[in-house]
């Protein structure tokens, strides 16, 4: 079995956290990846924490790389323009080669022109920024990570957790991104958009959350669920159910429903033999043309094309 190479660039400034994030979940996924760090001059590189991270590899590791992944700095270390030696390093980087950034590595990629025209996103405090900076860029700051092959961008901290996970998925199936998700004690899917974490006011008090119909309406995908149907079990009118749950999730009830039946199609075309429309049928798409609209605009992919990527590599 031929192990996925990815380096892990670190930069002056870096997070920590955020840097040992490819190595402790690729590194989880029984040894389908070796992953490297490196500094764009092999020395010492330093954090945005009262430490600095000694590496073991140079730039000239970046050009033996299957994947890239481009650690965050702190937004102080943030510019307009890529450092001649940051630009000497990514010039390394072979053509057609997957590059990854967690959080503000995106200003790395955009500044270098790589994002030109391409959809991404960023952690969402510095999205304003982002956008100011760099225009011809498609910012999508709502999403937790934008796969946009072969560029990968992903939003604040944990979502370099996501956008790993999503990478052991789309490399070896849905079974083995579970098993690391359970072995690193996080979740294998986070539902929903960076909406949620930006800093709302506090509810009212005693408000109702929505947190039990969505798990209600999880077990009922396959059913035509409605916005009365939601509401009618949080007891609460659609109004406020409706921005509740907003609230909670960064996303309508609508689009959270959508977003959640093509999760679950997904699934079955990676772990079962079901037609499509029997699998629009199971997760509440009135056709399997449905599904195929649904799933073409989530990824970019055919429930075909999707089962058979999946289907060889489980």
């Amino acid at each position: 079995m031929r192990r996925e190479r990815v380096v892990v660039l670190a930069l002056d400034g870096v997070y920590p956290f955020e840097l040992g994030i490819p190595s402790r979940i690729l590194g989880a996924a029984d040894g389908r990846y070796e992953i490297l760090t490196c500094s764009v001059d092999g020395r010492p590189v330093r954090t945005n924490a009262d430490f600095g991270v000694t590496v073991e590899h140079g730039p000239e590791a970046l050009a033996t790389a299957d994947t890239v992944v481009i650690a965050p700095v702190a937004p102080a270390h943030l510019a307009d323009e890529v450092a001649d030696d940051v630009l000497a390093a990514l010039a390394l980087i072979r053509p057609g080669t997957r590059i990854v950034s967690i959080c503000t590595g995106a200003f790395v990629l955009a500044a270098a022109g790589l994002l030109d025209g391409r959809r991404a996103t960023t952690h969402w405090q510095v999205a304003d920024r982002f956008r100011r900076m760099f225009p011809r860029v498609d910012l999508d700051p709502d999403v937790l990570f934008v796969d946009d092959h072969p560029f990968l961008t992903s939003a604040g901290a944990a979502s370099g957790v996501d956008i790993c996970l999503h990478l052991v998925r789309k490399d070896h199936g849905s079974r083995l991104a579970n098993s690391v998700a359970r072995r690193c004690v996080v979740p294998p899917f986070r539902d929903g958009g960076q909406a949620q974490y930006i800093e709302q006011p506090v509810p009212e008090q005693g408000a109702a959350s929505t947190a039990a119909t969505r798990a209600w309406a999880l077990e009922r995908l396959g059913e035509p669920l409605t916005l009365t149907d939601l509401s009618g079990h949080a007891r609460m009118s659609r109004r406020t159910f409706a921005r509740r749950f907003h609230d909670e999730v960064g996303l309508s009830p609508g689009r959270w429903l959508i977003q959640q039946r093509v999760v679950r199609a997904r699934h079955l075309l990676e772990s079962s033999d079901l037609t499509v429309d029997q699998i629009a049928g199971r997760v509440g798409f009135a056709t399997g043309a449905s599904l195929r609209q649904h799933l073409s605009a989530a990824i970019g992919v055919s429930p075909q094309a999707y089962r058979r990527t999946f289907q060889t590599a489980r």
